[in-house]
């Protein structure tokens, strides 16, 4: 059986080009849903041009257009949507799209980032991730067969800055902890987070599965972070802890969307949200058990290309 053809949407995004990438180099028959308009833009023309190149077939379309979409659809065996979560929602014509060209065999859809099922936010979060399990119910409601990434954050966030708020470098003098700083958090790199996406496409384990990457190396408390930064600068940092009720009342007095990273370190660090739970009891699958050859970069590495920039 020869490999899926696979169909990249937003594959001009900085996730959705790694996937297109990783499909390429996974030798899968690549599609990707081009819009008019990126042709004008000279970044997205020209990763459109890299992937091209590298044997990709673009096809003109857009999410607002049904027919195209299922035109497109109609070329190949799995969709993947790398659209922002700003347009969650705008996945429920793509969902119509499926239904209606009847040959695809799995939808991998924009959720990315930790399970939206799992939070414990209590509202916080101003509907981010009630949007992303609205499109999962939908997908099941409608009976199409799919696989959900839940990759926690992506290692360019947050991580930089060793999780300081409005900070864009890691701290060499005083650092905040939020909460007790025990509670851990993952971090994945986004060509990863596609490796691992693109090794799931045609695994029949991950059908109807959602499937956690919690890489052994990027699973770490704020305590830990800080620690193995001390390590790599040679100095101890002054730290200051910020409770949870302090981290609440700032969220709460902070104008929507500038909360919104408050929000999710409050989520992951505080909460537990992207590891509280055993990955298996909740019916899901571990993309690092499944996949154990994929070669990944660690939170350490990372760390080592800070220390080069400074």
């Amino acid at each position: 059986m020869g490999k899926s053809r696979v169909l990249i949407i937003g594959a001009t995004g900085n996730l959705g080009h790694q996937l297109a990438k990783a499909s390429l180099q996974s030798s899968h028959p690549t599609f990707a849903l081009v819009r008019d308009s990126a042709f004008s833009h000279p970044h997205k023309r020209q990763i459109l041009q890299t992937l091209s190149d590298a044997g990709a077939t673009l096809l003109e379309g857009s999410i607002e257009d049904e027919s195209s979409l299922v035109e497109a659809m109609k070329q190949v065996d799995v969709v993947i949507c790398a659209v922002s979560s700003k347009q969650v929602l705008d996945q429920k014509p793509v969902i119509k799209a499926i239904k209606r060209a009847g040959c695809i065999k799995k939808f991998i859809p924009s959720e990315f980032g930790l399970d939206p099922e799992k939070t414990q936010m209590s509202d916080l979060d101003h509907g981010f991730y009630s949007r992303k399990a609205e499109i999962r119910h939908l997908i099941e409601a409608e009976g199409i067969p799919y696989t959900c990434i839940s990759c926690n954050f992506f290692m360019n966030y947050l991580l930089p800055s060793l999780v300081q708020l409005g900070a864009k470098t890691p701290p060499m003098d005083k650092v905040t902890i939020f909460g007790n700083g025990n509670v851990k958090g993952v971090f994945v790199k986004q060509s990863d987070i596609a490796a691992f996406t693109i090794s799931a496409v045609d695994d029949p384990r991950t059908l109807n599965k959602v499937v956690y990457l919690r890489p052994p190396g990027n699973v770490y408390s704020m305590n830990e972070l800080v620690e193995l930064w001390e390590s790599k600068i040679g100095k101890k940092l002054e730290k200051v802890y910020v409770t949870e009720e302090e981290l609440l009342k700032k969220i709460k007095e902070t104008p929507f969307p500038d909360n919104m990273d408050m929000v999710f370190i409050y989520s992951a660090f505080v909460k537990g949200d992207q590891t509280y739970f055993d990955i298996e009891a909740s019916g899901g699958v571990d993309g690092t058990q499944l996949y154990p050859h994929q070669k990944y970069t660690t939170i350490s590495e990372y760390l080592d290309t800070l220390l080069e920039e400074k």
